[in-house]
């Protein structure tokens, strides 16, 4: 069965049936008809990483290739390799997990917001199965269109104002990379296949210059600082499942487009370039969990929070071990458990007083004890505690900088200090203590829509920080792949 082109186009199908079909006066068929969309373009990915996925090969599996413009040789060329595979399933369940988050939030142009994100569903997974250069810049330029609409209709106050500028920021970055697709499809001979474009002889001045146009398209999507000013904003303003599709999977297009494009095509560049790849990615680490440590608005500590635990990501790839990189993808999976959990549990606390300021909280658990003890879950598997999804990656990553080199393996460490900090310092004042006002004394406790959503993250969170070994063992086998081209010069 065509797997990748179903996770492709049946959310979407879903999607634009929903938006076409749907009003706000049968909301609640909306509302079941998304729901089960979601739900069947997740069953549909789990095949992909079941019996028929074959551990022992680097090459892409569950492939379709068809002409799409002749003219051009751009083919429609889809495929799934143990880098990319769990990305595809992440996007569809955290769709589910979305839907779900908004079942009685959302009252006003329900099927609108439903569709955009069945839509974007689509896009994302799009673009973590695209094989040809071409077909993945449109699905990568595509993701922004359902965002930008998610943001500036449904966002806070600001929302027009952080809209835009994501939509400039991103899009400026991958006109670049645009003139790099169009400068490997005339060198190649007429080719957008990746895997042909990964084989091209290219001298090193070529290399630098494609480099940094990638470069261009990716840190700013990851964000790497100094890029990284349009994430708060963003956030701050977009829906509780806007945010959750953001940080969970939309980061992921930046860190994964490095893994597909600027190490395998320029790997000498790659090599040259990486002590200044490290040194953001150390300045995010450190500098932007300094940040955090002064925010008073939830979101905005958690948006912080993404942009450091994204360095640790960046920092992992470009120190070349097996172990960097591997540690890398996990923290990419586990940071889309966590960061979506820690956005929908400010979500629902957003739902019921209407504010993000920590100042307006304190004593939580006195009145939502079965939410706080989920939420300080979350909290702590955002610190890095081992036995939860945040510490495997985090840890593998400081193993293999310390092998690397050691004042590079102990600056990153920092973040798991910095992290249990400001996680820390906001539980505290939110979670803990006396009720200190009104509000938090009328709070009811989660429902069971509410405890559905969390639970599935906190199992997924609790599953992957016991046993990550299914993770590494799907990426293994094209993690040393990868290793192993970029380490031979084209030179």
């Amino acid at each position: 069965m065509a797997y990748l082109s179903l996770a492709i186009w049946l959310p979407i199908a879903f999607g634009t049936v929903i938006i076409a079909l749907g009003r706000d006066d049968n909301a609640n068929v909306v509302r079941w008809l998304a729901l089960v969309g979601s739900i069947v373009s997740f069953l549909v990915t789990l095949p992909l990483v079941g019996s028929g996925f074959d551990l022992a090969t680097p090459a892409l599996q569950f492939q379709e290739n068809l002409p799409w413009i002749e003219r051009l040789n751009v083919r429609y060329h889809l495929g799934v390799d143990g880098i990319a595979v769990w990305f595809v399933l992440l996007t569809a369940f955290i769709t589910v997990i979305v839907v779900i988050s908004a079942w009685e939030v959302i009252t006003s142009r329900v099927h609108q917001y439903m569709g955009a994100f069945l839509i974007l569903s689509g896009l994302l997974v799009g673009v973590f199965c695209a094989a040809d250069g071409l077909l993945f810049y449109v699905f990568f330029e595509a993701t922004l269109i359902p965002m930008y609409i998610i943001i500036g209709v449904w966002g806070g106050p600001r929302r027009v104002y952080a809209a835009f500028k994501f939509f400039l920021y991103t899009l400026a970055g991958s006109l670049l990379m645009l003139v790099a697709l169009v400068y490997l499809y005339i060198t190649s001979g007429g080719s957008f296949d990746l895997a042909t474009w990964q084989k091209l002889p290219l001298p090193m001045n070529a290399q630098a210059l494609l480099f940094f146009a990638f470069f261009a398209a990716f840190a700013v999507k990851v964000p790497m600082w100094p890029v990284h000013t349009w994430l708060p904003d963003a956030h701050v303003e977009a829906p509780t499942g806007g945010s959750v599709v953001l940080a969970a999977i939309m980061l992921k297009l930046g860190c994964y487009g490095f893994l597909r494009f600027s190490l395998p095509i320029a790997p000498d560049a790659a090599h040259h370039y990486a002590p200044f790849i490290i040194t953001i990615s150390l300045v995010a680490v450190i500098y932007i969990g300094l940040v955090a440590l002064v925010q008073t608005d939830m979101k905005k500590l958690v948006a912080y929070s993404s942009i450091a635990h994204m360095g640790f990501v960046t920092l992992g790839f470009f120190i070349f071990s097996e172990l960097g990189i591997s540690g890398g993808l996990v923290q990419m999976i586990s940071h889309g458990f966590v960061s979506a959990a820690m956005f929908l549990a400010i979500g629902v606390l957003y739902d019921r007083v209407h504010s993000r300021e920590i100042a307006a909280y304190g004593g939580v658990v006195n009145t939502m004890p079965k939410f706080t003890a989920l939420a300080v879950f979350f909290g702590m598997a955002n610190c890095g505690l081992p036995g939860t999804a945040g510490f495997i990656g985090e840890w593998m990553v400081i193993l293999g900088a310390v092998k690397f080199n050691f004042w590079i393996g102990l600056l990153s460490a920092t973040a798991l200090i910095l992290g249990a900090a400001y996680t820390l310092w906001m539980i505290k004042r939110v979670y803990f203590g006396d009720v200190t006002n009104h509000h938090v004394r009328e709070l009811t406790d989660i429902n069971s829509r509410e405890f559905l959503m969390l639970g599935l993250l906190a199992v997924a969170t609790l599953a992957m920080g016991l046993y990550p070994k299914p993770f590494t063992d799907v990426m293994h086998s094209s993690v040393i792949d990868l290793m192993r081209h970029v380490a031979i010069s084209k030179l």
